[in-house]
């Protein structure tokens, strides 16, 4: 017998119901969220620990609107769904968003989180029900998560704020905001309008606030009633970043010094100067460089090879060296294009009909 639990908010006068306990028990966590005749599942899985610890959040939201959940079946030649639906991608990004920063890095396992509507009465929207879902089964899970947040959607119809409009009011409004956030404020606001007033977008999210307070009370009930114990987060070790010193002591005031120079030709010839010179001071040894035997350009150092007093010029013995190696290579080069080449001419004179028979007469 499964251990059913049930926990219901009213949002706009309508009742948001979050269950588990019943259906996807080999997840981490999972709820099955029913708002009028919109109804998502939306399950969340962790993998395996890492071996060493990471600086992100391996976080992916899948969410899914499938056919069967309004009574269709895909038509024509494609009887099967296939990529995700560019609704879908924007969806999978509103619950991501205000999910992400709400994880612990520390944590450090894979984590997927898939939203999936599973009946949908074409008047309500599924898309805050997925949000609220998902939060709801990070929630009560065994992950690690600062949460829970809510999500509701605010359209200004009239002169009237309506929360979580229906399909058929929103093409009437003249604002249709997403805001979602946790119980002590708002962390997201996406959605567009036409040229409303800067009051108006602030009372569409104080219209919010205190729904989304309720929804995540909601949510903090049902992890005190079926909540799972967190798994541990990895620790992390502090790396040895002094090796770090000699570079910005290096690199900051040259960097510090470029951001003032103006103009693009001024920057380039400031970088290949800078590189000039640091390469001067660091090796001392090098004969200094005297007026006009040095020019510079655009992208690189075009230096008067014939001064005798070339600040990157070998000895004369390495010179010599250089030169015999290049000679010797010259060479054998020469050798084997000729040794090839009186090869080929016999092979073809052997095997050309036409040139045989001219060689008989």
């Amino acid at each position: 017998m499964s251990n059913l639990t049930t926990v219901s908010v009213n949002v706009g006068g309508i009742d948001l119901v979050f269950e588990t306990g019943k259906i996807g028990k080999q997840a981490n966590g999972c709820v099955f969220a029913r708002y009028a005749g919109s109804v998502v599942i939306a399950t969340v899985c962790c993998g395996e620990a890492p071996s060493e610890p990471i600086d992100y959040v391996p976080v992916s939201v899948e969410y899914n609107e499938k056919y069967y959940a309004a009574g269709k079946i895909p038509g024509g030649f494609l009887k099967r769904e296939s990529k995700p639906k560019d609704k879908e991608i924007l969806v999978s990004r509103l619950i991501d968003r205000p999910m992400r920063p709400l994880f612990d890095k520390a944590f450090g396992r894979e984590i997927q989180i898939v939203p999936t509507v599973v009946s949908s009465d074409m008047t309500h929207t599924p898309d805050v029900v997925a949000i609220n879902a998902a939060s709801c089964a990070v929630t009560i899970s065994d992950i690690p998560f600062y949460g829970p947040i809510a999500a509701v959607r605010v359209a200004k119809i009239g002169d009237e704020f309506v929360v979580n409009p229906t399909f058929q009011q929103i093409p009437q409004s003249s604002l249709d905001i997403v805001v979602a956030g946790t119980h002590d404020g708002i962390t997201m606001v996406e959605g567009g309008a036409h040229e409303v007033s800067e009051d108006d977008m602030l009372n569409a999210i104080a219209t919010a606030q205190p729904v989304i307070r309720e929804i995540c009370e909601a949510q903090t009930k049902m992890r005190e009633l079926c909540g799972k114990e967190k798994l541990p987060l990895m620790e992390i070790k502090e790396e040895d970043l002094s090796w770090l010193e000699p570079v910005k002591e290096y690199a900051y005031p040259l960097e510090k010094e470029a951001s003032f120079v103006k103009g693009k030709m001024n920057r380039g010839m400031h970088s290949v100067r800078s590189t000039a010179m640091s390469r001067r001071s660091s090796h001392p040894s090098l004969p200094r460089m005297r007026q006009g035997k040095a020019r510079l350009t655009r992208c690189s150092m075009t230096w008067n090879t014939t001064s005798s007093e070339h600040p990157f010029s070998t000895t004369e013995s390495e010179q010599t060296e250089e030169r015999s190696l290049k000679s010797d290579r010259l060479h054998v080069k020469s050798e084997f294009s000729r040794a090839h080449t009186v090869q080929l001419s016999l092979h073809v004179v052997k095997h050309s009909p036409l040139l045989s028979q001219h060689s008989e007469q």
